[in-house]
């Protein structure tokens, strides 16, 4: 077996975050906004501490990575009507936009990734990655409930 293939994801990764961050940062946004941003587009309504969660961050991170975006028009706060101690978060209109722009910057990034891959290659790649994935979150689960 290679010992090295997660050596290689993790450099991929790297690589990946490396060069979102100098396409994003041409339109003034940070891999971290666009993370929220991209977030909430997919979790409408998510709370704070199931946004630190979701992007594996502490809460406190969460929290002034939203106060700016707030401050900037993009995210807003609202009340979380089950738990008066919550906020739920939700995209202004002017994240759509913001949004739209970065939307092809990601899609030219895996462009370029992905040069001289076959469909063939593609479709075995992200299969793989589907099974590595879920044996890690396997696992990670299960440590959890050993560790609990």
């Amino acid at each position: 077996m290679n010992d090295l293939i997660l050596s290689k994801l993790a450099e991929s990764s790297r690589l990946v975050r490396r060069a979102f961050d100098a396409r994003a940062r041409e339109i003034g946004v940070t891999r971290p906004q666009w993370q929220v941003l991209s977030a909430l587009r997919r979790h409408p309504g998510l709370n704070q501490g199931g946004l630190a969660d979701l992007l594996d961050v502490e809460p406190i991170t969460v929290c002034r990575m939203v106060d700016r975006l707030q401050e900037a028009g993009l995210v807003e706060r609202r009340p979380d009507p089950a738990d008066r101690r919550s906020w739920r978060l939700h995209l202004q209109p002017k994240a759509d936009a913001l949004v739209a722009q970065l939307r092809p910057l990601a899609d030219a990034l895996q462009a370029d990734a992905l040069d001289g891959v076959s469909q063939d290659e593609l479709d075995s790649l992200s299969a793989l990655l589907d099974r590595v994935n879920a044996n890690l979150a396997r696992r990670a689960t299960t440590v959890e409930v050993a560790h609990g």
